[in-house]
Order: structure tokens, then C-alpha cells, then sequence
């Protein structure tokens, strides 16, 4: 089954065009009226959409109201494919955490942090290389040249350090050794 799913509710006619052209489709199509739909695991997809030509209960679910011009729905359904798409995408799972690019924020289960454009970008080189020396934190986040003396980075990580320790106490977000800082 593909990431991306179009389940056509109450609409067999509407599902049988669309299962006429599915070779030109991008997605995969699942059929569903007011029994059906209580049985399909809306969990277990990445993206879906739910298409609806009737005003419906359905609660927590991605649905279009579908527009009588084909183009149109076609056009509603490649958007909203694309936003989540791009929402999904801005999203990296680091450890427990999962670190927001659109919103420069990081969050557990249970809370969410803020955090600057340079921590950010601090945060996403050491997950990117794995083990960064402090040299290398200076020249591909701050752009230094290696041969300037300054305790910019330390002063970073140790504000960055203390903010995870403050907001989700955990003192082992940001972990050092003799190859460098990395993530724990």
C-alpha cells in the first residue's frame, strides 16, 4: 500500500472513475460508506484524505467536500497531498525528540520547545555528521575560519545543554567525547 491514500466515502460512482484511472494516479484508493469506515486503521497511513460528496460525522479526518468538476477535485486532492507532504518532511526524529524545521521547535511526547535559528542549525549539523568537532561547529554553522579564537560554540551548547536539562531533564541531549559533540 502507498504512503498516500484516497478513501472515497458514499461515493461509488465517484470511486469507480477514479478506480478506472488509477494507473494515472499517484495514490491508491480505498472504497468506504458509513460501515466500512470505522474498520480501516487511519493510522497505519501516512497521508490520506478522505473524499466526501455528503455532509458526514466523521470526526479527526482529513476530508475534502468534493466539487462537481473532476479538475477541481483532482486539483484539491494533489494540494492537499503536497502540504502534508511538505509538513512531513520539515519534521526529523532524533532520539526521542522530534525537531520542527518550520517552526524551530523540538518536542517528546509531552512538551514542546522553542528554540533559536542557531540551535536549530547546531542541533541539525551534529545529527547530520554524527560526531562534529568543535572546529567544524564553528566553520559550518558560524562560518569561522579555524584560525579565530572564540567560545561561541561552547557558549551554545551549554545554553542548549541547559535548556533540555530545565524544560525536559535530560542532560544527555548533547553528549561530548574525544571525536567531538554528537547526540545522544
Amino acid at each position: 500500500m502507498s504512503s498516500r491514500v484516497l478513501i472515497v466515502y458514499k461515493s461509488p460512482i465517484l470511486f469507480q472513475i477514479f478506480e478506472e484511472i488509477k494507473e494515472n494516479l499517484n495514490f491508491d484508493l480505498i472504497e468506504s460508506d458509513e460501515k466500512k469506515i470505522d474498520l480501516i486503521d487511519l493510522g497505519k497511513f501516512e497521508n490520506y484524505i478522505i473524499l466526501s460528496h455528503t455532509k458526514n460525522n466523521l470526526k479527526n479526518c482529513n476530508i475534502i467536500n468534493v466539487p462537481l468538476n473532476i479538475k477541481k477535485i483532482l486539483e484539491q486532492i494533489n494540494i492537499w497531498f503536497l502540504r502534508n507532504k511538505f509538513l512531513n518532511q520539515s519534521k526529523i526524529k532524533i532520539g526521542k525528540y522530534t525537531l520542527d524545521l518550520n517552526s524551530r521547535s523540538i518536542s517528546n511526547d509531552k512538551a514542546i520547545l522553542s528554540l533559536t535559528e542557531k540551535e536549530t542549525e547546531l542541533i541539525i549539523c551534529i545529527e547530520e555528521h554524527g560526531f562534529v568537532s568543535l572546529k567544524d561547529l564553528q566553520k559550518k554553522v558560524w562560518k569561522y575560519t579555524s584560525t579565530l579564537e572564540t567560545h561561541t560554540v561552547e557558549t551554545h551548547i551549554y545554553r542548549l545543554r541547559k535548556k533540555f536539562l530545565d524544560f525536559f531533564q535530560d542532560n544527555d541531549f548533547i553528549k561530548h567525547n574525544k571525536k567531538g559533540y554528537f547526540l545522544n
